[in-house]
């Protein structure tokens, strides 16, 4: 009995130990936003107020305000931003679904090697690229255009890689008896599939919706027209020919993560079940 008390207690201090060690991290990655928020509601001067004063004794709203409503508001980045982010992971969630399907349930020879090829793409650096897909964006007139990075932003490797995973893991007998019964693969694909599907689609959408949100690079090399431009290339507003508004910007940073905090609060229950389900099978 003794022994057995020992090993509970042993345990609870292990849990105990392990957990405090992950609110220390947790409390090193919410810093920073604490200091985004705590910076947007202060004046110039107080940003560069040492030791810090995390809660402002007058907090002002004018940087929020000044977002929405100067003469560059972020209401058009936003906008621009929502309809690149939005439409591309629709399409890169069902076009991933739609060939992990294929790599995972559908024999056919080579296919193995051919999931290999594929998946050998993700070691290319993304910037190798970008001379290639200026020449193609070019000449197929959509530079400087939303298809620019709405187009490519369809095809993910590392989506159709996580799906096929999931799809590995479901059983053989569930779609062996629906052919039985006389389905096809696309029956079989939107009935059956998709449904099980539902906690990894959520994922990948997740994860998908954050890159195309935060993706600057594409959107500095092939947007010119301000008129055009996403949430992150906005923040260069803020960086003036002699100085940087950084209360501006954290205000509009602030603005700029709304967005990610919804949709993780809307999938967030599908997150750990998704990531969980499409891990590589041993």
């Amino acid at each position: 009995m003794a022994k057995s008390k020992n090993v509970v207690t042993a345990s609870t201090a292990k849990q105990g130990g392990i957990t405090l060690i992950m609110l220390f991290f947790a409390v090193i990655m919410i810093v920073p936003f604490v200091w985004m928020i705590s910076t947007s509601l202060k004046t110039p001067i107080q940003v560069f107020e040492y030791p810090i004063k995390w809660i402002p004794s007058n907090p002002t709203w004018e940087h929020h305000v000044k977002v929405w409503t100067g003469a560059k508001s972020f209401g058009t980045y936003y906008v621009n931003s929502l309809k690149i982010s939005i439409i591309a992971t629709v399409g890169a969630t069902f076009l991933s679904a739609f060939a992990a399907y294929g790599f995972a349930r559908i024999h056919f020879k080579g296919r193995e090697a051919l999931f290999m090829v594929y998946l050998s793409m993700m070691m290319i650096p993304p910037q190798v690229l970008f001379v290639p897909k200026f020449i193609m964006f070019e000449w197929a007139g959509i530079y400087n255009t939303h298809l620019a990075l709405i187009l490519p932003g369809l095809f993910t490797i590392f989506g159709v890689f996580m799906l096929r995973q999931f799809f590995l893991s479901i059983p053989n007998e569930i779609t062996e008896s629906a052919f039985i019964d006389g389905a096809g693969h696309f029956r079989i694909f939107f009935k059956l599939v998709l449904p099980l599907a539902k906690p990894a689609l959520a994922t990948l959408a997740i994860i998908d919706f954050s890159w195309h949100w935060n993706d600057y690079e594409n959107a500095l090399v092939f947007l010119i027209d301000e008129g055009l431009y996403t949430v992150p290339l906005g923040l260069q507003n803020f960086i003036l020919e002699n100085t940087v508004d950084y209360n501006g910007m954290m205000a509009a940073a602030s603005a700029g993560i709304l967005p990610m905090i919804a949709v993780f609060i809307i999938g967030q229950r599908y997150i750990i079940q998704g990531l969980t389900n499409s891990a590589v099978k041993g």
